[in-house]
Parts: structure tokens; sequence; C-alpha cells
């Protein structure tokens, strides 16, 4: 018996009624279908009085979840996908990312093309895109006391009301850098369209193997976004009396204390994403964002009788 799953946001009582219908709907196709919600991948944030909340990566996976599944159907936004994307990759399991929230950036299709990208995909007629996902670690006294997987990106920055950090960050092998700067981001190049863009960085097409670190409000002009190969471990330490707050993927986060530092490399694991056609990049840029559309001039002054 073939085994599929489901992952929704139940939050949305559009994604809990479809998770609902394509369950009867595969299960009377003879799978066999478990469901779960993206509120497991969501790793919670610390505070003052628990700075540390861990969870390690692989416990993650929902429970029945596991390398026999042929696909998941992930229904939410781009938040919802995030989250799967962590509870499914230790697995290597392909998603079907369907849009039931608002940007969708990260989505396969919307709802109102379910039927036919679930005829595709149950036809065996698509192909598989891998991104690229990194591990994010948090080293106290030579202990590893935090750990998270992520797509998008990590960003480590100041606390409010603290005063300008300073970062000193080695890339690899090379010499160290030092940056002032009100927090620095790592992102993938699926990051790059998000937290990285706003902050300046360049946009990197997905299948580019690299990373790139951003400086987020640089004290300094010589401080710009750096693209590097992401075979290369990035190690943070923070050169600063405060303590600082890391979040990952925009759900997740830790404090990071003085004498803390943070390890970033690209994971063993994949986001594996069901494309229905070749992807197209550019497509979704221009859609979702409006890169690249033409410029259209100024109506000529007319004047008035």
């Amino acid at each position: 018996m073939p085994k599929a799953g489901i992952i929704y946001n139940d939050a949305k009582p559009i994604a809990c009624q479809v998770a609902e219908k394509w369950f009867g709907e595969l299960t009377a196709a003879g799978w066999e279908v478990v469901m779960a919600t993206g509120a497991g991948g969501i790793l919670g944030y610390s505070s003052p009085e628990k700075p540390v909340c861990h969870t390690p990566i692989e416990s993650l996976v929902p429970a029945r979840f596991d390398r026999d599944m042929t696909f998941v159907l992930v229904l939410g936004g781009d938040g919802t996908v995030l989250s799967g994307c962590r509870q499914l990759a230790p697995c290597g399991i392909p998603i079907l990312a369907v849009n039931t929230g608002h940007m969708g950036f990260l989505t396969e299709a919307y709802l109102n093309q379910l039927p036919e990208a679930m005829a595709k995909v149950l036809a065996g007629e698509y192909e598989i895109e891998h991104r690229t996902m990194l591990t994010v670690k948090v080293i106290r006294e030579h202990t590893h006391i935090w750990e998270a997987l992520c797509l998008n990106e990590m960003v480590l920055h100041r606390e409010p009301l603290t005063s300008m950090c300073h970062f000193e960050i080695e890339v690899g092998r090379h010499a160290p850098v030092d940056i002032a700067a009100d927090g620095v981001i790592i992102s993938t190049p699926t990051g790059s369209t998000a937290y990285g863009l706003s902050a300046g960085g360049p946009v990197i097409t997905p299948g580019v193997p690299v990373l790139q670190l951003v400086p987020i409000c640089p004290h300094s002009l010589a401080s710009r976004a750096l693209v590097f190969a992401n075979t290369e471990p990035v190690t943070i330490f923070p050169a600063n009396p405060n303590r600082l707050v890391m979040v990952v993927d925009g759900n997740a986060g830790c404090y990071v204390l003085p004498d803390d530092r943070v390890r970033v490399e690209r994971s063993p694991y994949t986001a594996q994403f069901i494309r229905l056609k070749p992807p197209e990049f550019f497509h979704v840029l221009r859609e979702k964002l409006g890169w690249g559309l033409p410029h259209v001039a100024k109506p000529t002054s007319v004047e008035l009788p």
C-alpha cells in the first residue's frame, strides 16, 4: 500500500477542511495517509528565565512519518512550509506545498489548482527540486547547547535598547573579519529573497551552491553583503558585553551570551520540493515580488480647457 502524509496549518479553517478532504480521497484511493500539524516544526522562543529552548533536529519528525512515504501534502503559507521542511528533511520526504496563506513564495500551487496538481503527483508526473538547508548550533563552554535546521536564514542581532554590536566572523579557513552592526544574517539562496533581501543583500537563484552573509544596518560603508561557497562553515563570536538574540527562519530563538559562539554550516539534509513543471525562479520573482516588471512612463501632461 502506498503511503503519503499531510501537514497543515491548524490555525486556518480552510487548511483543516482541505486536509480532511484529501485524507478521505487518498484513503479511498488505497493510500495509507498520516496527518500532522505544522506546529510540530516550530521550535519555540527562549525567554530570559529560560535562555535555551532546545529541540534536537531529528526529534521534530512527526510520528509515523518515514522514508516509506511517497510525498507529503503541505497546506498553509510560507511559515507552514518552513515548519514542514524542518519536520520532513531528516527523512528525505518530498513535499507538495499548496498556498492557503498570503505570499506563498515557497508554495507550488494555489488551492484552486490542487485537484490538477494532485492528479499529476499521483501519476508521478513531477520532478523534485532540492534546496540547501543550514544546521545552526550554539556552543557554550565547549558544549553544544542548541541546534536548529534552517531553510531561509539565521539572524543574530542585538536586543532592543542596547547599543550596536561587534561580531568576529570566521568563514571557513579565511582570516576572521570584524563587523559592527545591529546584527548579521547568514542565509541560503532560498532565504536571499527573505530577510537578506530586505537588509540589502542580493537575490541568489536557488541552484547556486553558495551562502551569503548580510550585515544589518552596518556602521561602516565597507561592511556589505558577502557571498561565499556553501562548503565553508561560518563561526560567529559575539565581541560584545551584552547578550544577543538569535532567530532561525523567523520562528525559533535562543539567547546568545558574550562567551558563546554560533556555528552555521550546510546541512546534510535538503528540503525537497515537488515541482509540476521545470522550476522557473524568475517567474516567481516577478509574480510575488514584482521583479523585472516593465517600466511604465508617466502620462504626458494634458492642458485642461
